[in-house]
């Protein structure tokens, strides 16, 4: 069972920036349902997409995929021989995730990887999600990644990528953030703790606005999309080969 995130209820003297570790690893279901609106329902609508565009001979990627929460949706929605993929850069992430796994029924058509989401040389994939990963990769390689999913999918492929995203109308960033920070609040964590987790994630976590997104999907290749959910300053967008 998850712990409760107390990593940053008290004061910090020099907040560190964020890393996927043991320390975050431990609490991570409970962080990440107290801390992103809808995240429940964006795991669970994973799976159902991913019966809809699901193909025949190819494989299915979840990158970044933490305890395997969309790899689970995907493998409880997609047909036995469906080849699923799950990938992470943190030990620590797998090695709970590959336990996790071997509790379930699923665990025989998922290949777990520990790597970074840049150097992974992609199979022929008719659904590929990313569910608040693109976020933690360097601005100057997310087009490239990009690029690449949309090389190795077929036609009617799907691409689910869920983002914290930035708005460039100045009112509406600072909407935005104010009520992601009251919907924290509401879930028990104190101002020092969204205090001290925004200065954690500040160099770590780089939102983009919907337009940036829309436009490089669209210029690699992506045929349309569109988002399909959002709450506050979290969106989830499906674009479809």
């Amino acid at each position: 069972m998850s712990q409760r995130d107390d990593i940053y209820a008290n004061p910090l003297g020099a907040v560190a920036d964020f890393a996927f570790d043991a320390s975050v690893v431990s609490v991570f279901p409970d962080m990440i349902n107290r801390s992103v609106p809808g995240y429940q329902t964006i795991v669970a609508m994973t799976g159902v997409m991913a019966a809809r565009y699901y193909q025949r001979g190819t494989h299915c990627y979840d990158l970044g995929c933490s305890l395997g929460a969309s790899t689970l949706s995907m493998a409880r929605a997609l047909p036995e021989e469906a080849s699923i993929i799950a990938v992470d850069n943190s030990t620590a992430m797998i090695d709970h995730c590959r336990d996790i796994l071997s509790k379930s029924s699923y665990s025989a058509h998922i290949d777990l990887c520990l790597a970074n989401v840049e150097d992974i040389q992609f199979e022929p994939a008719s659904v590929v999600v990313m569910n608040f990963t693109l976020q933690f990769i360097p601005r100057e390689l997310r087009r490239a990644i990009i690029q690449r999913i949309s090389n190795a999918m077929p036609a009617g492929g799907v691409l689910i990528l869920s983002e914290k995203i930035a708005f460039s109308d100045e009112h509406l960033q600072a909407l935005n953030n104010d009520l992601h920070h009251s919907f924290k609040r509401q879930n028990g964590y104190s101002d020092l703790e969204i205090s001290q987790k925004r200065s954690a994630l500040e160099n770590v976590m780089i939102p983009e606005t919907l337009s940036t997104h829309r436009h490089r999907m669209l210029e690699a290749g992506f045929s349309s999309c569109d988002v399909w959910f959002q709450c506050f300053n979290f969106a989830s967008i499906v674009a479809v080969k």
